[in-house]
């Protein structure tokens, strides 16, 4: 299912808002509809644009991020929200949190973070609407608990941050029965993710030693890297 997030950056410092529609444009299926420096630009854009998910600084010349993020939730109820801010006091992160965003990130964003972060929200937004009901296990995964040892307790997973064990156990099926290699991007269409989320759990997988890449020339000359499954046995 191809999906296109639309996000709008609500910055009042045109350069970090610079700096972060540039590391969107490493992921596939998001868009920056605009970017705002003020919370009077942003409700305009939001009235003249759909808009799916807002970066949203707290601190803007003429309204506060939180009151700005009450009226855009009027405007649009299913808009979603990541917050990027200096703001660090429980007070203010702790009515954040309560009032449903996605995720709260403090500044300086380390690129990385943002890009797991988006990627997530592209998951997240992808397999919703692939389902007519929601199974308690799609909840489980989205709120961090494995509960694959069908034990009534829930666990917390014991996988790196960003790394879905049901996701990765279908990423070692795939791997398992691929014998010429394959690209992120042909896993991603295989799994039904983006790109990077593909080559994330591909990257994972190489530094626990189940899967080695190659870099081959494409047909344009440009090299694209392939990654195969090691089997036990090869050095």
């Amino acid at each position: 299912m191809t999906i296109l997030i639309k996000v709008l950056i609500v910055e009042d410092d045109y350069r970090i808002a610079e700096i972060h529609e540039k590391f969107l444009e490493e992921l596939d299926g998001i868009t920056v509809i605009s970017k705002a420096l003020t919370g009077k630009e942003a409700l305009e854009i939001a009235k003249q644009h759909d808009v799916d998910l807002v970066l949203l600084d707290l601190y803007l010349p003429d309204i506060s991020g939180e009151n700005l993020l009450k009226k855009l939730r009027k405007l649009k109820k299913n808009i979603d929200f990541v917050i990027i801010s200096a703001a660090s006091e429980t007070h203010i992160v702790e009515r954040l949190l309560r009032s449903g965003i996605f995720d709260y990130m403090i500044k300086p964003v380390i690129k990385e973070r943002l890009l797991e972060t988006i990627e997530r929200y592209i998951d997240f937004v992808r397999t919703l609407k692939k389902k007519h009901v929601v199974e308690q296990k799609f909840l489980d995964s989205y709120f961090g608990f494995d509960t694959s040892d069908d034990k009534n307790s829930r666990n917390i997973k014991d996988t790196p941050k960003g790394i879905d064990p049901l996701t990765l156990e279908k990423v070692k099926e795939i791997m398992e029965d691929t014998t010429e290699g394959i690209t992120a991007e042909k896993l991603g269409e295989k799994i039904g993710a983006s790109r990077t989320t593909a080559r994330r759990y591909l990257e994972f997988l190489i530094s626990e030693g189940e899967v080695t890449a190659d870099l081959q020339y494409g047909t344009i000359g440009r090299p694209e890297r392939i990654y195969f499954k090691v089997h036990v046995g090869e050095t």
